[in-house]
């Protein structure tokens, strides 16, 4: 295995600073990912990584990630909800990479309620 330069370790400090500050950051948006073991099993972790990967890539310091356990309704898992400031809490049913990639662009970025995958409001 090869040693870790001074580098390696500024950057992987860098990258875990990144990470715990969108979870405590208190941004005007909150995106839960619903990750009980329904949610794990049907595909969470992915939705999860394809989200922080659109978040590093918009470069957005106002948006707070945050995980939670199953909401009771197993059927519908991934489960993602967005709250944005001055709005009801939306929940989107079947999550997966495509659709949390249009969910950020459109709703999370735009303001645009993707009402075809929304199960809920709040």
């Amino acid at each position: 295995m090869a040693k870790l330069t001074i580098q390696d370790l500024k950057k992987i400090k860098e990258n875990a600073s990144k990470d715990i500050s969108l979870r405590q950051n208190k941004g005007k948006i909150k995106v839960t990912v619903h990750m009980g073991t329904c949610g794990i099993a049907a595909g969470a972790r992915e939705v999860m990584s394809t989200l922080m990967d659109e978040i590093a890539e918009a470069d957005r310091q106002d948006i707070r990630v945050v995980t939670s356990g199953c909401m009771g309704m197993c059927s519908s898992e991934p489960n993602v909800t967005v709250e944005t400031e001055g709005t009801e809490p939306i929940v989107y049913q079947k999550v997966n990479a495509n659709v949390m990639r249009q969910v950020f662009r459109r709703h999370i970025l735009l303001g645009e309620v993707q009402s075809d995958f929304a199960l809920a409001k709040m």
